[in-house]
């Protein structure tokens, strides 16, 4: 992704250009979706979408153009967990039924157990293994202590070492 491109195109939404917003929304639909898809699961288009509208409506309250991926990393994480727990996703069915590791299909044994997995599970999983963040940006993020992203993080790891040695 070409950061610089984001945020030239968020200065100019800023300034008004109605067209530079259009192509804003565009460019960042794809960044948006790695975020929401991981972590909303089935509903990861729905919670793309419903991020994108956060962002379009919420644009005028970026202060700094440079902070456009950061802003709307949070908004995207905010929206995937919302719209995971409206799924009725919350609570974390059992793992004992996952295919067996060596099945052909990984992706969706990795889909699998992310399934399995609460939304705050998989979001403090994605933001720090999948984006690469820290853990106190993960609670920054997640707007909890980084004792509970530690406590996550452990937890989401060890359903996924059980899924994988049984």
């Amino acid at each position: 992704m070409d950061r610089d491109r984001g945020v030239a195109l968020a200065r100019a939404a800023l300034g008004g250009d109605v067209l530079a917003m259009s192509d804003l929304l565009d460019f960042l639909a794809p960044y948006v979706g790695r975020i929401c898809g991981p972590i909303a699961l089935d509903s990861g288009a729905d919670a793309a979408q419903e991020a994108l509208i956060a962002v379009f409506r919420g644009l005028r309250t970026l202060r700094e153009p440079e902070a456009l991926y950061g802003w709307v990393r949070a908004i995207a994480v905010r929206e995937a967990v919302r719209v995971a727990r409206r799924q009725a996703r919350s609570v974390p069915t059992e793992l004992d039924e996952l295919p067996a590791p060596g099945d052909p299909q990984l992706a969706a044994d990795i889909r699998d157990v992310l399934d399995r997995l609460s939304p705050e599970h998989r979001a403090a999983l994605v933001l720090r293994d999948l984006e690469g963040l820290d853990e106190s940006e993960v609670a920054r993020l997640l707007d909890v202590p980084a004792g509970t992203v530690k406590s996550r993080l452990h937890r989401a790891r060890a359903s996924f070492r059980r899924a994988w040695t049984s």
